[in-house]
């Protein structure tokens, strides 16, 4: 396992329920020149145990307590012995030709950073869960193609960033854009590190012949809950101010606090307003602690680009594409 194509990375939190399916996938995978490392944040569940009997030859990163997804992945990435690193949720089962796939995209795509497969629903297989993340001047992420079917994505395209569920990235370009940013914790750090790729220059794409199937919300147990909420709400406004120049803030200030207004009057109607509240505030803190990522003029035309899909995200997110 010492010089392998690909490191698959599973960060695991109490995963007993999806671990074994998962590993399943992966021995089932057509093409095998490749190493797994879970990454275990300080499981109770027997998990850990689970995934050394059901894949031999496994690494084990373990923590004692939590560590939040952030640094899992980026001690994952770190650790990793691939030039391509596939980071992979628990909670999902590959098709057998989800890494070959991938790899061979990679391969084929030489400045292209990160390539997501199609994630669709697991209770529901013929939804899409997600075929490619995009971003808005609004301050929102959203999944192309979330609950359609997935019969209408089946075409390459470029995306704003992949959604690190199960997408593959070029370990040396980690050198440039830099790692996840562990003061996410967990939630749109996917978003981040593709909005970084994008201002250096490289691309994200999705490919469809990569197929995974999500159980969705396997660790935090529901689509909206409080920490979901709260930590949505806070890396939205620290994500905003760590990649956009001041000039670009303000330019999409009116979008930015319609954002902020339309998702906090639906969370107040989903009772969790209050949460949602707090997390805004957190992230102005967070904001407050941490520098920005500094701006560099012969970027311009990189942020120009990048604008010019914040607006057309906006119509973007209110019908499929």
């Amino acid at each position: 396992m010492d010089e392998r194509k690909v490191s698959v990375v599973i960060p695991n939190y109490n995963g007993a329920k999806f671990i074994k399916p998962c590993l399943k996938s992966l021995k089932a995978q057509k093409f095998q020149d490749f190493e797994v490392i879970l990454v275990d944040n300080g499981s109770t569940d027997g998990s850990v145990r689970m995934a050394e009997e059901a894949f031999e030859g496994i690494r084990i990163l373990r923590y004692e307590k939590n560590q939040g997804f952030c640094k899992a992945v980026n001690d994952g990435v770190k650790a990793a012995k691939g030039a391509y690193v596939l980071l992979l949720n628990n909670d999902v089962v590959a098709e057998e030709g989800m890494i070959g796939a991938l790899y061979t995209f990679m391969v084929r795509h030489p400045g292209c950073f990160s390539c997501q497969a199609l994630l669709r629903q697991m209770d529901k297989p013929e939804l899409t869960d997600d075929a490619g993340d995009f971003y808005c001047a609004l301050g929102w992420a959203f999944a192309r193609g979330k609950d359609q079917p997935a019969a209408n994505y089946q075409e390459q395209r470029k995306i704003f960033a992949a959604c690190a569920g199960a997408a593959i990235y070029r370990k040396a370009m980690f050198d440039k854009t830099g790692y996840f940013d562990e003061e996410h914790f967990a939630y749109l750090e996917d978003i981040d590190l593709g909005y970084r790729a994008r201002i250096c220059g490289y691309e994200n794409w999705y490919e469809p012949k990569a197929v995974v199937f999500h159980a969705g919300s396997g660790t935090t147990g529901s689509r909206y809950n409080a920490f979901k909420v709260r930590y949505a709400a806070r890396n939205s406004i620290y994500l905003v101010y760590k990649n956009m120049p001041w000039l670009q803030i303000l330019l999409n200030a009116p979008f930015l606090f319609a954002g902020i207004l339309i998702k906090w009057l639906y969370f107040v109607r989903k009772g969790f307003g209050r949460e949602y509240a707090k997390g805004i505030f957190q992230g102005i803190g967070l904001c407050k602690k941490n520098k920005k990522n500094p701006f560099k003029i012969q970027n311009i035309g990189k942020y120009l680009k990048i604008q010019g899909e914040l607006w057309m995200n906006i119509l973007r997110r209110t019908g499929e594409f």
